[in-house]
């Protein structure tokens, strides 16, 4: 998908900042001989806890997700950080969160950028230009994102029991935790607690792929090849965007700081 490609460009350089800031972190202390050793790097029991320092917005909150956003805007209420064992959400719940984000107002913006630079680049000819063709943009940019949305965090995690949330790691050095972040993307935990594959992001971004393609988007790009491009651009979109979330709280501290 065309319009992908800024948003590919802008969320790499976020990357690149973030490897500068962590670059920029001093080295942690080395554990005296009678400490307890930190936590494995899969498990959500990263960081300080909760007793020893201030919660923050992408600390869990009552009901196991968090109340962060990326760059103070775009809900990451599914990123927890500073996690103890928190409880598995009900299905109920990972509804309830996807809902909450998908049609959070900063959303109907950031779908109007979308669709801005998509009808600045003529993408999908189909649509046309002038209002008819921005507005029919609109919509399907806004179905994209949430039917994705709603079949990796919601629908699939409910069926297969899977986590959807993402347990920020913040331990180790640029590359270690890049790794880990983008590791995330096929392997995640059960609501038991054990790593598996990650069906719910690799099967629901092609039903979703597959929804969008044969349902409202132009005729003329109703092809299996298509499919395929638009499911391998919701996974590295969401691979960016969950490699941003594992930087976010460094880079957020940072603008804090300043």
């Amino acid at each position: 998908m065309s319009r992908n490609h800024l948003i590919h460009l802008l969320f790499s350089f976020c990357i690149l900042i973030a490897g500068s800031v962590v670059a920029q972190e001093p080295p942690a202390a080395v554990p005296s001989a009678g400490s307890q050793p930190s936590p494995a790097i899969d498990r959500p029991a990263t960081g300080p806890t909760q007793t020893s320092q201030t919660k923050d917005s992408s600390s869990p909150n009552g009901n196991g997700t968090s109340n962060d956003r990326l760059f103070f805007a775009l809900p990451n209420f599914l990123t927890l950080e500073n996690s103890a064992h928190v409880a598995p959400l009900t299905a109920g719940e990972k509804f309830k969160v996807v809902a909450r984000g998908s049609f959070d107002p900063i959303q109907f913006a950031w779908y109007g950028f979308l669709s801005g630079i998509s009808q600045a680049e003529d993408s999908e000819p189909g649509y046309g230009q002038g209002v008819g063709g921005y507005g029919k943009r609109y919509g399907a940019a806004f179905a994209d994102g949430t039917i994705e949305n709603f079949m990796t965090a919601a629908v699939l995690p409910s069926i297969f029991r899977q986590d959807p949330r993402f347990f920020q790691d913040g331990q180790g050095g640029f590359l270690r935790r890049a790794g880990y972040s983008v590791s995330r993307i096929v392997i995640t935990r059960s609501d038991s607690g054990h790593h598996e594959f990650n069906i719910s992001e690799v099967l629901g971004s092609a039903m979703a792929a597959s929804i969008s393609t044969y349902s409202y988007h132009p005729k003329a790009d109703r092809t299996l090849s298509n499919t395929a491009s638009v499911w391998a651009s919701m996974v590295a979109y969401d691979t960016l965007t969950i490699t941003l979330k594992e930087f976010w709280p460094d880079i957020r501290r940072k603008l804090k700081k300043k």
